[in-house]
């Protein structure tokens, strides 16, 4: 980043940098005079830079005024080999600060005995240790007025904590540890103040995935537990929220997290469990949400709420490897769209969505472009990306227009990373919040003219960053430099017109973010997650069910929360897509074995199952002869029928046959939606065509006609008894003949067995009839069933 903006104007304030110079020339006499007096530093004392190290925990007020007591605390501890002796522990006023790049220096080299010390307080300011044992932490606390440090102009003054003594090696008084910090001296109202605008983010990490119970409430189920620990007390969402709710910032919220929080309060939200089980979540979990959201609801109520898209997603990845996948930017415009709907249903009010903020800050043309697309025409950058190279000697204000009309926020780099790294003790944390205050009054001085700034800081802060973050932003706002503003307005504000609004080229994006971009496999896949979901909700009469947790899912695999983690993002993207195979298979045709066909005609029933819990429709069943001139279907070669299953049911669709020749023919079942797509996989089965032979014709043939004979003989032989002329005759002439087959005087209640169910009963073999239904066929009926048999399960 250009260094230009750490000097400050020269024709806004001449007189005030006159003084600031001459102050600091008047704070370094009293250190030259020290340094005279001292002897010439031998290889051995400037080896001694690590004998002892001093960590400054506490520094209150962090930026004091007239009439306030600095108290300094913290623990020096003997790293060397010898005791040393005669110490004590001195607070040191060094020069005063004219640069930003000079307080970056001196944070860089805090606890350098080479650089300068500045003058010691001393008198009775001090905490003296006859001495200090190695490997022994000592604590101090050191308390004085303000007025005891000889301040002068105001401004940022190098200030240090120092640890005196001597060792049996080098007998003499000396600093054999230091910290240098800093401290902002504004005892009253500038006649400027810096509009300062600080995001507060609430973000986490993908928690939902895709499955859902099968009752009404349709019970989410989550990857893990781990929401639960951050929302907990002492949780890092519920610091984020404990401490922001006293801050005047602009919360920035994903709306994935809300929809989290809000599905584990308002339900029995579920757990993995062993061997692809699921278990309920403990119940105090649900409590805990509850009463986070409560929280939330009310820390928000009248400030700005900024909706990112839902789930956060990567509009550098999309940018970079996305955009070449048909529809990938279509799910950022369905992410955009829900966002809004979301945040008012879940916390009460309306949010700001046309903002767009890609990771850390970093921009290039295409990352605009996508940034742009869904609706967004503000963009929040940073100032390590989007670089001064006006050579302005001073830090402008985040609005940049960047054309197209779009505008371009450009977060100070400085600020916004102040609080990154481990600041898990005090010490670091403490520093950190001394660093940001000394450089947001530095911007402050190096002009006259008001200016807007903005502070984007890491998505995700620890609990102990944001501890750091708040700490800071109470000073500050209880600070005489500075004045709060939301981030609308900073967007708003007249832009400077010497401000760079060159947007750097795509060469110039970190390789470091872009080696943990989701590649290009991770959109192909998404893309054919979708497709699978088009083609999967078409049959449903409920889509919302289905559509809505999926949907939502496929916004989280291109969430910014996944870069650097390629291993789990894919993990997640193959559970969802796995979760969808299985739900669509549970439509499906049920396998069948080999039907037999005696005779020309018959029909074949094809069962189709749903075991889902809603109804299935809009769907065709196809079945199809692969030999066409041996059997028809429907009378050519393959028939649809509609199919319409209520859930949890399965149909037999029954289909229409004829055979012209014997033989065995391959049957294709296939589902296909009302469009013409295929659904599922086919069902292929033969049919075994047994056709009527001439000699068998002839058999039964002559069997009627000797039927008819019979029958025409028994009738004139009655007819001429009747006339008193009887007639010898065989067995069965008589009157009083037993009932026999064919005859017509039989009783209608006594009617005879037949032949062949007598065969049957016995377990005799009888040839098939052409009448008789082959085992695998239904000539009964060919009218479609019902909605389904319930399915055994």
């Amino acid at each position: 980043m250009a260094e230009a903006a750490d000097f400050q104007g020269t024709s806004a304030s001449p007189a005030r940098r006159w003084l600031r110079r001459a102050g600091a020339l008047l704070a370094g006499a009293p250190l030259l005079a020290g340094l005279l007096q001292l002897p010439a530093a031998t290889p051995a004392q400037a080896a001694s830079s690590d004998t002892v190290s001093v960590s400054l925990d506490s520094l209150t007020p962090s930026a004091p005024t007239d009439g306030d007591t600095l108290t300094v605390s913290g623990t020096v501890t003997n790293n060397g080999k010898q005791v040393v002796t005669g110490a004590h522990v001195g607070l040191r006023v060094g020069p005063l600060l004219d640069t930003r790049s000079a307080i970056d220096s001196i944070a860089q080299h805090s606890d350098d005995l080479q650089g300068t010390t500045g003058s010691e307080v001393g008198g009775k300011y001090v905490e003296k240790f006859a001495k200090l044992t190695p490997g022994v932490a000592e604590h101090f606390s050191i308390s004085v007025p303000v007025n005891k440090l000889d301040l002068g102009d105001d401004g940022v003054y190098q200030f240090g904590v120092s640890l005196s003594g001597e060792t049996a090696a080098q007998p003499w008084d000396q600093v054999l540890g230091i910290r240098r910090t800093f401290l902002p001296w504004q005892p009253s109202e500038a006649g400027t103040k810096t509009k300062t605008t600080y995001l507060w983010p609430l973000i986490s990490t993908v928690h939902m995935t895709a499955k859902t119970g099968a009752g009404e409430l349709q019970t989410p189920v989550f990857l893990d537990d781990a929401l639960a620990k951050e929302l907990q007390p002492g949780g890092r969402l519920d610091q984020m929220v404990d401490l922001g709710k006293d801050l005047d910032v602009t919360w920035v919220i994903d709306p994935d997290l809300l929809a989290s929080v809000d599905a584990m309060a308002t339900g029995n939200y579920r757990l993995p469990g062993d061997g692809g089980t699921t278990t309920p979540a403990p119940k105090e979990h649900q409590t805990i949400a509850k009463q986070w959201l409560a929280r939330l609801q009310n820390a928000v109520a009248g400030k700005e709420v900024v909706a990112l898209p839902f789930a956060d997603p990567d509009l550098a990845s999309l940018a970079h490897n996305g955009t070449s996948v048909t529809g990938s930017l279509s799910h950022l415009k369905d992410a955009t769209d829900v966002a809004a709907i979301t945040v008012k249903t879940v916390l009460h009010v309306t949010p700001s969505t046309d903002f767009a903020w890609p990771v850390e800050g970093a921009v290039d043309p295409a990352i605009m472009k996508v940034a742009t697309s869904a609706g967004a025409d503000r963009v929040i950058a940073r100032s390590d990306s989007l670089q001064e190279t006006a050579g302005l000697p001073y830090t402008p204000s985040a609005a940049r227009p960047v054309g197209g009309g779009t505008t371009a926020v450009v977060a100070d780099a400085r600020l916004s990373t102040a609080f990154q790294g481990d600041l898990t003790k005090a010490g670091p944390a403490t520093l950190a919040v001394q660093r940001f205050l000394a450089q947001s009054l530095e911007v402050n001085a190096q002009t006259d003219k008001q200016r807007s700034i903005v502070v984007a800081p890491q998505r995700m802060p620890t609990g102990t960053q944001a501890q750091a973050m708040a700490a800071a932003l109470k000073a500050l706002q209880d600070g005489n430099w500075s004045e709060s503003q939301d981030l609308g307005a900073a967007a708003k504000d007249k832009p400077d017109p010497n401000a760079t609004t060159r947007i750097p080229s795509g060469s110039a994006y970190p390789s470091s973010l872009r080696s943990q971009e989701l590649p290009r496999a991770a959109f192909e896949q998404i893309a054919r997650t979708q497709d699978k979901l088009a083609g999967f909700q078409v049959i449903l009469s409920d889509q919302s069910r289905v559509v809505t947790p999926f949907g939502r899912a496929i916004n989280r695999e291109m969430s910014t929360s996944w870069q650097g983690r390629n291993t789990g993002a894919e993990s997640y993207r193959n559970g969802v897509e796995r979760w969808l195979d299985d739900l669509a298979d549970q439509v499906k045709l049920i396998d069948k074995s080999e039907t037999k066909l005696s005779g020309r005609s018959a029909t074949i029933p094809v069962t189709v199952q749903n075991n889902l819990v809603q109804p299935v429709g809009h769907l065709v069943l196809r079945l199809t002869s692969t030999m066409p001139t041996r059997l028809k279907i429907g009378g050519k070669a393959y028939s649809e029928q509609p199919v319409e299953i209520s859930g949890g049911h399965s149909q037999s669709v029954k289909f229409t046959t004829s055979a012209n020749a014997n033989g065995r023919v391959s049957v294709i079942a296939q589902l296909y939606t009302e469009d013409g797509q295929r659904y599922g996989d086919p069902v292929s089965f033969d049919v075994k065509v047994t056709e009527i032979t001439p000699t068998v014709m002839l058999v039964i043939g002559g069997g009627v006609l000797l039927l008819v004979l019979a029958g025409f003989r028994m009738y004139t032989q009655r007819k001429r008894a009747a006339a008193g002329q009887p007639e010898d005759g065989g067995p069965g002439t008589s009157e009083d003949t037993p009932d026999e087959p064919g005859n017509p005087d039989a009783p209608a209640d006594r009617l005879p067995e037949k032949p062949e169910e007598s065969d049957r009963a016995s377990g005799a073999d009888t040839p098939e009839h052409p009448s008789d239904p082959a085992p695998d066929t239904a000539p009964e009926s060919t009218d479609p069933s019902g909605t389904g048999e319930r399915v055994d399960r």
